[in-house]
Order: structure tokens, then C-alpha cells, then sequence
């Protein structure tokens, strides 16, 4: 790995998740969320008396059974496998380059640990470079644009250190290798006629439609992986999911993919989410209950999921890649 003199912070960042699976908490975590423009990027005077007059008043009740279906013991599984990533990745860091002066640390989008305290800790340590790390593969303006400027919002009242941001890796060799590896484990199963299911987090079509790059980068992955695998096209299928509002989504949809497979002549399935860095509520929940539901009800006969990358040592090895990338460029 390329060796930096300067003391260097790596920030993992990921979306975020409440304080607690209650509904006070997750309506905190909601009106942080939703209120953010890159998210929602309707007119304000529309979607503010939607989201605090409706949303968030009934919303969160709905949302804590669902919360506590896949909450920890002390906390829900997006902050607790970044932080576990991130803790992984120091000590892979340590151990192999013991002169390297990087510290590597999670923050959170919305909610806590956030991206202003992280920083501010970071700078009482004294360091004075940063390499932001979105654990979005996949560009996406809903998500990767609303971590910078998350970021701009947070360094606009502080001196501007020296930073790099990495905006996508959705064709980092390391990636593709990590995806590859974790579904090759499940190799038995494509050899026998089992469907492969890339189900990707959904955007409004107007917004791929404007311009955003997310659906070309979630095909390039899924293509990508596919070749390495041997598969012809007939063997995959890309799907999008997780669409909110009656507005129009990226499709076809996971959901109703799934509901007519059997009819098609697929009774079993491999499901795989590569937008997701970490096991979360929309894919322990969503498909790993609903959507394995709405399958197995519509005539299917087998379903299995493999889980996201999490704090698993190929994960950890493809960060320290993108680490060594940022480093080399650095010494150009």
C-alpha cells in the first residue's frame, strides 16, 4: 500500500438509522431524512406540510414493528456493521502497513455518529486530510450527493482541510470480486436452473430521466458480475425496489418480478441487493420476509438471499483498495 506522511481520516459513511426501533425516535430520524432536498426534490411548500402534517404523523407508529424486527441487541444493524467495517478495516490497515498514519472511522448521513462530530473529532486529533467514503457503489443523487453535501454543510463553518470524495465504485475490480465471491458460495444452486435477482434500491424515474448516472452503474455492476460468473442473460434479471410515493420508479420492480416468476416457469430464486454495503431494514425486512413472501405465495419453491458485503474480510479488502487508490493519486 502507497504510504502517506500526513495524518489521514478515512470517514465510511452510510445513510443512517434512529436512535431506537421507537416511534419517537424513528419519526427524529424520518424528519432529518425526508426533509433533505436531495432526497425529496419536490417544492418545499408542497412536501413540508405532507411530510410533517401525514408522514410523520402516521408513519412511524408503522414503522416500529419493522424496526424491531431487525434491531440488534444494541443497535440497529447499519450503524453497528459500519462501525465494525470500519474498526475491521483500521486493524486489516495496522496490521499489514504498521507506519501508516490513517484512522479510519464511520459516520452517519442522518443521525448519529454524524458527519459534524465525526469531523470535529477527527480535527481535535489533529488530522488534517480526509478521504470520504460513501458506502454507495452506485452513484445516486438521493444518496451520494446528499452525503457531500452533508459534508459542504459541515466543513462551510470550519477551515476547509485538503479532502477527497469518492463518488462511486461500482466497477472497482474489488468490488466486483467481493459481489462474485459471496455468490459463488451459492454456486450449486445457479448450476441447477436457480434464477439470479439483482434487486437494487429504486429512484423516481424523473430523476434517472434528469440525468442521474444510478441506473447505467447499477446495470455496468450487475453486468459485470454476471460475466464473472459465466452467466447468460437469460440466467439474471435486474429489479429495483424499495419505491416510495405513487410517482413512477426505476423498474421493473423487485416486488412484481417475484410475483411472476413461478408463473413463468422460475420456482426458485437467488437474491442479492450490491447497492446495499450493509444488511439493513430493506433487506432483512423487505426481502428477505415480504418479498420472499409475495415468491413463495406466487408458486415458488425456493428462495435464498446472500447477504450484503457487511464487515466481511473481502468488504474490508476492497475498502483498503479504494484507500490505496486514493493514495496513489495522491503521490501523482
Amino acid at each position: 500500500m502507497a504510504k502517506t506522511d500526513k495524518q489521514l481520516a478515512v470517514i465510511l459513511l452510510n445513510l443512517g438509522t434512529p436512535d431506537a426501533p421507537t416511534a419517537p425516535a424513528i419519526r427524529r430520524y424520518l424528519a432529518e431524512f425526508l426533509s433533505d432536498p436531495n432526497v425529496v426534490n419536490l417544492p418545499r411548500f408542497i412536501w413540508l406540510p405532507i411530510l410533517y402534517l401525514f408522514i410523520l404523523t402516521f408513519r412511524p407508529r408503522k414503522l416500529v414493528h419493522k424496526y424491531q424486527l431487525v434491531w440488534g441487541t444494541h443497535d440497529g444493524p447499519i450503524r453497528n456493521i459500519t462501525r465494525a467495517l470500519a474498526k475491521k478495516t483500521q486493524h486489516f490497515l495496522s496490521r499489514h502497513h504498521q507506519d501508516s498514519n490513517i484512522t479510519v472511522r464511520s459516520a452517519m448521513t442522518y443521525g448519529e455518529p454524524s458527519v459534524d462530530r465525526v469531523i470535529g473529532e477527527m480535527e481535535s486529533d489533529g488530522v488534517s486530510d480526509f478521504l470520504f467514503l460513501p458506502l454507495y457503489p452506485q452513484y445516486a443523487t438521493a444518496t451520494t450527493a446528499a452525503t457531500h453535501s452533508q459534508i459542504s454543510l459541515t466543513l462551510s463553518s470550519r477551515t476547509i482541510p485538503n479532502f477527497r470524495f469518492v463518488s462511486n465504485y461500482h466497477q472497482h475490480p474489488a468490488y466486483i470480486h467481493a459481489l462474485t465471491k459471496a455468490i459463488e458460495r451459492y454456486a450449486q444452486y445457479l448450476a441447477n436452473g436457480t434464477r439470479l435477482i439483482f434487486s437494487f434500491h429504486g429512484i423516481p424515474q424523473a430523476q434517472a430521466d434528469g440525468g442521474d448516472p444510478y441506473a447505467d452503474q447499477c446495470r455496468r455492476t450487475a453486468d459485470l458480475v454476471a460475466h464473472n460468473l459465466g452467466l447468460e442473460d437469460g440466467d439474471w434479471t435486474l429489479t429495483f425496489q424499495s419505491r416510495f410515493g405513487p410517482a413512477k420508479w426505476l423498474r421493473p420492480y423487485t416486488s412484481e418480478v417475484l410475483a411472476n416468476l413461478p408463473g413463468e416457469g422460475v420456482s426458485e430464486v437467488l437474491m442479492i441487493c450490491p447497492g446495499f454495503a450493509t444488511d439493513c431494514l430493506e433487506t432483512i425486512e423487505e426481502i428477505k420476509l415480504l418479498n420472499r413472501g409475495i415468491f413463495m405465495q406466487a408458486g415458488g419453491t425456493a428462495f435464498r438471499y446472500v447477504k450484503a458485503l457487511n464487515a466481511t474480510d473481502d468488504h474490508v479488502a476492497m475498502v483498503a483498495d479504494i484507500i490505496n487508490d486514493h493514495l496513489l493519486m495522491v503521490e501523482r
